[in-house]
C-alpha cells in the first residue's frame, strides 16, 4: 500500500466505520473498548465518549449487555459468533474476529452487531403460526374423526330402509323432515344424508334450535344490520342461512322455534329470501334445509304451536327414525363400536362377553343410542378390564336385583357334572381372551399360564347339549 492510501485510510477511519451498516465494537486484547461506529450508537443507545476507555466485562456487570466475545477471542485467537441481549430488550447477533499485528500477536478484537429483534420477532409469529396450524389440523383430524364415528351403525332392516330412503332424498334438493324421539341419532342420519347430497363438499351447518335465546333467535337465524338494536355490531352480522349459502343447515329440534320464526322460515323454504334485523331488503340464500324434531308436529299444529303451512312444507321427503327398543338387533354392533371407539380414545384393550351384549340387547334403552353411547363411555372409563361382564353393568340393565342372573338360570339349569361346567366357562374366557389380546402367546404370559396348557383348553370339545344350547341363543 502507497503512503497516500494509508494516510487517506487513516485519515478517513472513523467515516469509514460510521459508513459501515453494522454496528462495530473495537477492543484491545483486556477487554478496553477502543472504538464505536455510529450505527453501534444506534443500536444500543450507548455513546462513543460513554464507553471508550472502559472495560467489557464492566458493562456486563452493569447489565448494560448479557455476554461478551472478547475473552473467548484472546484465549482462543478464533471468530465467535453469539447472540446478545440488551438492557433495552433487543438482541444482537455478535460476529467477533481477531486481528494480529506483524508478529502475528493478537492486538485487537472487532466485533459485528446487528439487530435481529425484528427477526427474532418473525421468528415467534412464526412458531406461533405453526402451533396455530399444527392445532388446527389436529381438530380437523378430530372432525374427520367424527366424521367417520359418526357414519351410522346398524344390522337391522328397519334402519337399512331408513338409509336407503334418506339415500334417496339427498339426491335432491328437497327439504328433509327427520323425526324421532331423543337420542335415536337423528344428527347422524341428517350428516349422512348431507354427506351424500350434491352439496356434500360443504359444511353442514347445525343450528339447535331449541338452544338459541328466543330474543336472539330472529338475529342468530337471520342476521342483522349495523346497530339494529342495541349490543348489535357496528359491522351488522350474518345469520345461520347466510352463512350456510350453497350448502345445507340442519335445524334441530325445529319445534321448538317460536311462531313469528315459524313465519320467517316459511320465507326461506318458499321463496329462498332472508331479511335481516333492521332491513327491508330481502337476500337470496341458496340453502338446503335438513329438519328434525323429537315432537309429533301434527298435534302441534291442531294445538296451534306450529304453524300449519310450514309443517306441509317441511313434510317433503319425512322419514322416521325407530327407537333403539324397536330394534334389538342394532345394539349389538352399536355397542362394539362404541367400545372400539373409546377404547382407541382412551387407548385401552376391552371386549364385552357374549352374556353382556345379551343382556345389553334386552334392554329397553328409554334415553335410545345416547343412553348406549354414554354407557359405554363410562364402562371404558371405569373399568380397567380386559372383559365387560354382566356385573358391570347397571342394576336395570344387568338384573342384579334379582336373586339369580340369566347367566346363572343358564348354568344351573344345565345337569351336567362341575368338571365340565367349569371347563366350558373357562374355555369361553380363553377364547374372548385371544381376541383381545390378539395371540395364545400373550394370554400366556399375562395369566402366566404354560401356552400348551391354552391351546388343550380351547381344543376341548364342548358337551352336545350345551352347544346347542349355545346355538339357540345366537339364531
Amino acid at each position: 500500500m502507497t503512503g497516500r492510501s494509508a494516510e487517506l485510510l487513516s485519515k478517513y477511519f472513523e467515516h469509514i466505520l460510521d459508513a459501515l451498516s453494522d454496528g462495530v465494537f473495537i477492543s484491545d486484547t483486556s477487554g478496553t473498548a477502543l472504538r464505536i461506529n455510529r450505527m453501534y450508537e444506534q443500536l444500543t443507545g450507548l455513546k462513543q465518549e460513554n464507553v471508550q476507555g472502559r472495560n467489557v466485562r464492566a458493562l456486563v456487570e452493569e447489565g448494560v449487555f448479557d455476554r461478551i466475545l472478547n475473552p473467548e477471542i484472546v484465549r482462543t485467537g478464533r471468530p465467535v459468533t453469539h447472540v446478545q441481549q440488551l438492557k433495552n430488550g433487543k438482541k444482537l447477533v455478535l460476529s467477533g474476529f481477531p486481528v494480529f499485528d506483524e508478529a502475528g500477536e493478537l492486538c485487537l478484537v472487532v466485533t459485528f452487531a446487528r439487530d435481529i429483534t425484528v427477526l427474532a420477532q418473525l421468528q415467534d409469529q412464526v412458531a406461533g403460526q405453526c402451533r396455530l396450524i399444527d392445532q388446527i389440523n389436529d381438530q380437523l383430524a378430530y372432525m374427520a374423526h367424527e366424521a367417520r364415528a359418526g357414519e351410522p351403525v346398524f344390522a337391522g332392516q328397519a334402519m337399512n330402509e331408513v338409509v336407503s330412503l334418506l339415500t334417496r332424498f339427498a339426491a335432491t334438493d328437497a327439504t328433509v323432515l327427520i323425526l324421532g324421539e331423543t337420542g335415536a341419532g337423528k344428527e347422524v342420519f341428517a350428516r349422512l344424508t348431507h354427506s351424500l347430497s350434491p352439496r356434500k363438499d360443504k359444511v353442514l351447518l347445525k343450528v339447535d334450535c331449541g338452544g338459541i335465546s328466543e330474543t336472539l333467535t330472529e338475529s342468530e337465524l337471520f342476521g342483522y344490520m349495523p346497530g339494529a338494536f342495541t349490543g348489535a355490531s357496528l359491522k351488522g352480522k350474518a345469520g345461520y342461512f347466510e352463512i350456510a349459502d350453497g350448502s345445507t343447515i340442519f335445524l334441530d329440534e325445529v319445534g321448538e322455534l317460536p311462531l313469528a320464526m315459524q313465519t320467517r322460515l316459511l320465507r326461506v323454504l318458499q321463496d329462498g329470501e332472508i331479511v335481516r334485523v333492521g332491513s327491508s331488503a330481502p337476500r337470496k340464500v341458496d340453502v338446503r334445509v335438513i329438519a328434525a324434531t323429537n315432537r309429533d308436529l301434527a298435534e302441534s299444529v291442531e294445538a296451534g304451536t306450529f304453524r300449519r303451512d310450514l309443517y306441509y312444507r317441511l313434510n317433503v321427503a319425512t322419514v322416521r327414525i325407530p327407537p333403539l327398543r324397536e330394534r334389538p338387533e342394532d345394539v349389538r354392533p352399536l355397542a362394539e363400536h362404541f367400545l372400539r371407539q373409546y377404547t382407541a380414545k382412551y387407548r385401552k384393550c376391552m371386549a364385552f362377553m357374549d352374556v353382556t351384549l345379551e343382556l345389553l340387547s334386552g334392554y329397553a334403552w328409554p334415553g335410545n343410542v345416547r343412553e348406549l353411547q354414554n354407557l359405554i363411555h363410562s364402562l371404558v372409563i371405569t373399568l380397567n378390564g380386559p372383559l365387560i361382564s354382566p356385573r358391570d353393568l347397571p342394576a336395570q340393565i344387568s338384573g342384579a336385583d334379582r336373586d339369580v342372573s340369566l347367566y346363572d338360570e343358564e348354568i344351573f339349569a344345565a345337569r351336567r357334572p362341575l368338571k365340565e361346567i367349569m371347563a366350558d366357562m373357562e374355555r369361553d374366557f380363553l377364547l374372548k381372551a385371544v381376541q383381545v389380546h390378539g395371540s395364545v402367546q400373550k394370554v400366556a404370559d399375562f395369566f402366566q399360564v404354560n401356552r400348551s396348557t391354552i391351546f388343550r383348553k380351547l381344543q376341548a370339545r364342548r358337551p352336545a347339549s350345551r352347544a346347542k344350547g349355545r346355538s339357540r341363543q345366537t339364531e
